[in-house]
């Protein structure tokens, strides 16, 4: 029997009240099996202090976010005089080889890992909005999973595949989403060579950039549909509980952790459901 292994992360864990009673609900009363944590979150304490502790089992990653929210460093390349990120993709793509930028970006990393590392055993890392994928930034990010013995670092390599549903694609998301895959999948084969180098781990596959914004069931079941070959499979999902958040996307992906049929589709395809928590100690 070929061994596949399936991951549901919830991404932005600790940037709010809502997201923080998704991964609640989302582990105890359905099958979010991990979650990366924002250090920067307006929600942090929250979610170290009430939600991690409930949720034993539940794997723990670092969500570094250098996008959005206050700096928890003196990082004033990447901020405005408040201390708040008001850098985007293109202009970290751009000026990913700058020294200074690097060395800024390198100690705010730092600062944000040792910060959930204080709450929780962190057991991969990833990032707001994909910036860690950077060539350059991702190898310090490799660097700093290697010195804080983190053992997984996601990567997002996605096969090209395509939801039976016109709204899935004929909308202002599902084309930009594509230009993310190809540039994501580029820089993906850069970066495993990068983790291989500092003997890291990653995923073999991510599902999440090419429906960005459009994520469901069937985003989710047709994606592993056409993975057939051993493999640790991750979806990302944005998950809010509705009671608090009225972000109907985000509340459909949190629907996603409630769907035991989903949940029955998943093992039919011969996934395992796991977390990098589970599979570090495996191995």
């Amino acid at each position: 029997m070929v061994n596949k292994k399936f991951i549901l992360n919830a991404d932005d864990f600790g940037m709010s009240k809502a997201t923080n009673r998704a991964v609640l609900d989302g582990y105890h009363n359905g099958f979010l099996t991990s979650a990366s944590l924002c250090a920067n979150g307006k929600a942090f304490n929250a979610a170290v202090n009430e939600i991690i502790p409930e949720c034993p089992n539940l794997g723990i990653g670092v969500h570094l976010n250098i996008i959005e929210g206050r700096a928890l460093t003196k990082a004033s390349l990447l901020t405005n005089k408040r201390g708040k990120f008001n850098k985007g993709y293109l202009w970290l793509m751009l000026n990913s080889s700058n020294k200074k930028v690097l060395e800024q970006i390198e100690f705010e990393f730092r600062t944000q890992i040792e910060t959930v590392m204080n709450y929780a055993k962190v057991d991969h890392i990833d990032s707001h909005v994909h910036t860690h994928a950077i060539p350059d930034i991702f190898k310090i990010t490799a660097k700093l999973a290697k010195e804080y013995n983190i053992p997984y670092i996601r990567t997002q390599f996605e096969e090209m595949y395509f939801v039976p549903s016109f709204k899935k694609h004929f909308n202002f998301k599902y084309p930009p989403n594509i230009l993310k895959i190809l540039l994501l999948n580029y820089f993906t084969g850069k970066n495993k060579k990068v983790v291989d180098k500092f003997g890291l781990k990653t995923n073999d596959y991510l599902l999440g950039v090419g429906y960005t914004g459009l994520m469901d069931e069937q985003a989710i079941e047709y994606g592993l549909m056409t993975l057939d070959e051993e493999c640790l499979a991750e979806a990302l999902i944005h998950p809010c509980n509705y009671a608090i958040s009225k972000n109907n996307q985000h509340y459909n992906e949190f629907l996603i952790t409630q769907n035991k049929s989903l949940k029955d589709k998943i093992s039919r395809l011969g996934f395992e459901l796991t977390n990098y928590k589970k599979e570090y100690e495996i191995q």
